[in-house]
Protein backbone atom coordinates (compact mmCIF):
# COMPACT_ATOMS: atom_id res chain seq x y z
CA UNK A 1 0.00 0.00 0.00
CA UNK A 2 1.49 3.70 -0.57
CA UNK A 3 1.76 6.27 1.79
CA UNK A 4 -1.69 8.02 0.08
CA UNK A 5 -3.89 5.02 0.70
CA UNK A 6 -2.09 4.62 4.11
CA UNK A 7 -4.73 4.39 7.20
CA UNK A 8 -4.26 7.50 9.45
CA UNK A 9 -2.50 6.58 12.56
CA UNK A 10 -1.89 8.77 16.08
CA UNK A 11 -4.49 10.07 18.08
CA UNK A 12 -8.35 9.46 17.71
CA UNK A 13 -10.46 12.16 16.79
CA UNK A 14 -14.64 11.05 17.37
CA UNK A 15 -17.09 13.04 16.17
CA UNK A 16 -20.16 12.43 17.83
CA UNK A 17 -23.69 14.71 15.53
CA UNK A 18 -26.77 13.28 14.78
CA UNK A 19 -26.46 15.19 11.03
CA UNK A 20 -25.01 12.73 8.34
CA UNK A 21 -23.80 15.64 6.33
CA UNK A 22 -21.90 17.02 9.16
CA UNK A 23 -20.53 13.58 9.96
CA UNK A 24 -19.45 13.01 6.82
CA UNK A 25 -18.07 16.16 5.62
CA UNK A 26 -16.35 16.28 8.85
CA UNK A 27 -14.47 12.79 8.98
CA UNK A 28 -13.70 13.47 5.65
CA UNK A 29 -11.67 16.53 6.22
CA UNK A 30 -9.81 15.07 9.45
CA UNK A 31 -9.08 11.88 7.22
CA UNK A 32 -7.81 13.99 4.92
CA UNK A 33 -5.77 15.99 7.09
CA UNK A 34 -3.97 12.76 8.02
CA UNK A 35 -5.95 12.03 11.55
CA UNK A 36 -7.38 8.88 12.23
CA UNK A 37 -11.51 9.65 12.99
CA UNK A 38 -14.27 7.69 13.47
CA UNK A 39 -18.13 9.05 13.44
CA UNK A 40 -21.20 8.36 15.38
CA UNK A 41 -24.91 9.33 15.24
CA UNK A 42 -25.60 9.82 18.86
CA UNK A 43 -24.16 10.29 22.58
CA UNK A 44 -24.89 6.40 22.95
CA UNK A 45 -23.55 5.12 19.95
CA UNK A 46 -20.02 6.60 21.00
CA UNK A 47 -20.98 5.27 24.34
CA UNK A 48 -21.06 1.96 23.51
CA UNK A 49 -18.53 1.64 20.58
CA UNK A 50 -15.74 0.65 22.35
CA UNK A 51 -13.53 3.63 21.55
CA UNK A 52 -14.04 5.92 24.22
CA UNK A 53 -11.42 4.85 26.31
CA UNK A 54 -8.60 5.54 22.91
CA UNK A 55 -10.77 8.88 22.22
CA UNK A 56 -8.04 11.81 22.20
CA UNK A 57 -10.56 14.51 21.04
CA UNK A 58 -13.85 14.10 20.86
CA UNK A 59 -16.54 16.78 18.09
CA UNK A 60 -19.53 17.14 19.79
CA UNK A 61 -22.88 18.50 18.60
CA UNK A 62 -25.11 19.99 21.80
CA UNK A 63 -28.53 18.95 20.64
CA UNK A 64 -29.38 15.92 19.86
CA UNK A 65 -32.10 13.34 20.03
CA UNK A 66 -31.64 10.81 23.08
CA UNK A 67 -28.52 11.75 24.89
CA UNK A 68 -27.38 15.44 24.44
CA UNK A 69 -23.80 16.90 24.31
CA UNK A 70 -23.80 18.29 27.75
CA UNK A 71 -25.01 15.13 29.25
CA UNK A 72 -22.61 13.52 27.19
CA UNK A 73 -19.80 15.60 28.69
CA UNK A 74 -20.92 15.54 32.35
CA UNK A 75 -21.07 11.46 31.90
CA UNK A 76 -17.73 11.33 30.68
CA UNK A 77 -16.34 14.12 33.14
CA UNK A 78 -17.56 11.52 36.08
CA UNK A 79 -15.34 8.70 34.92
CA UNK A 80 -12.06 10.85 35.84
CA UNK A 81 -10.63 9.97 32.47
CA UNK A 82 -12.22 12.85 30.99
CA UNK A 83 -11.93 13.76 27.00
CA UNK A 84 -11.22 17.25 25.27
CA UNK A 85 -14.30 18.40 24.15
CA UNK A 86 -14.51 20.70 20.82
CA UNK A 87 -18.11 21.14 21.19
CA UNK A 88 -19.64 21.85 17.13
CA UNK A 89 -23.43 23.63 17.66
CA UNK A 90 -25.38 25.71 14.84
CA UNK A 91 -28.56 26.26 17.74
CA UNK A 92 -26.73 26.13 21.26
CA UNK A 93 -27.94 29.26 23.35
CA UNK A 94 -25.14 31.31 25.16
CA UNK A 95 -25.96 29.69 28.65
CA UNK A 96 -25.37 26.14 26.70
CA UNK A 97 -22.26 27.55 25.48
CA UNK A 98 -21.24 28.82 29.14
CA UNK A 99 -22.57 25.55 30.74
CA UNK A 100 -20.11 23.97 28.03
CA UNK A 101 -17.17 26.03 29.25
CA UNK A 102 -17.46 25.59 32.60
CA UNK A 103 -17.79 22.06 32.54
CA UNK A 104 -14.53 22.23 30.71
CA UNK A 105 -15.07 22.43 27.05
CA UNK A 106 -11.59 22.82 25.31
CA UNK A 107 -13.51 25.33 22.63
CA UNK A 108 -16.79 26.26 21.31
CA UNK A 109 -17.61 26.85 17.93
CA UNK A 110 -20.67 27.66 16.02
CA UNK A 111 -21.63 26.21 12.62
CA UNK A 112 -20.93 26.93 9.79
CA UNK A 113 -17.35 26.26 11.12
CA UNK A 114 -13.95 27.23 8.85
CA UNK A 115 -11.90 24.56 8.22
CA UNK A 116 -8.59 26.29 9.54
CA UNK A 117 -10.98 27.35 12.75
CA UNK A 118 -11.57 23.07 13.34
CA UNK A 119 -8.00 22.21 12.39
CA UNK A 120 -6.69 25.02 14.87
CA UNK A 121 -8.94 23.74 17.51
CA UNK A 122 -7.82 20.32 17.05
CA UNK A 123 -3.78 21.31 17.11
CA UNK A 124 -4.39 23.05 20.42
CA UNK A 125 -6.36 19.79 21.83
CA UNK A 126 -4.02 17.29 20.89
CA UNK A 127 -0.50 19.41 20.96
CA UNK A 128 0.22 18.18 16.98
CA UNK A 129 1.00 19.39 13.53
CA UNK A 130 -2.05 19.37 11.36
CA UNK A 131 -1.73 19.10 7.88
CA UNK A 132 -3.79 22.67 6.47
CA UNK A 133 -3.15 21.73 3.08
CA UNK A 134 -6.11 19.05 2.98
Amino acid sequence: MDAKNKAPTGPLVSIVDDDVSVRRSTRRLLRCCGLRVEAFSSAEEFLQSGRVAETACLLLDVRMPGMDGLELQRRLGETHRPIPIIFLSARASEEEERRALRAGAACFLRKPVSKEALLNAIRTVLKIPVNYQC
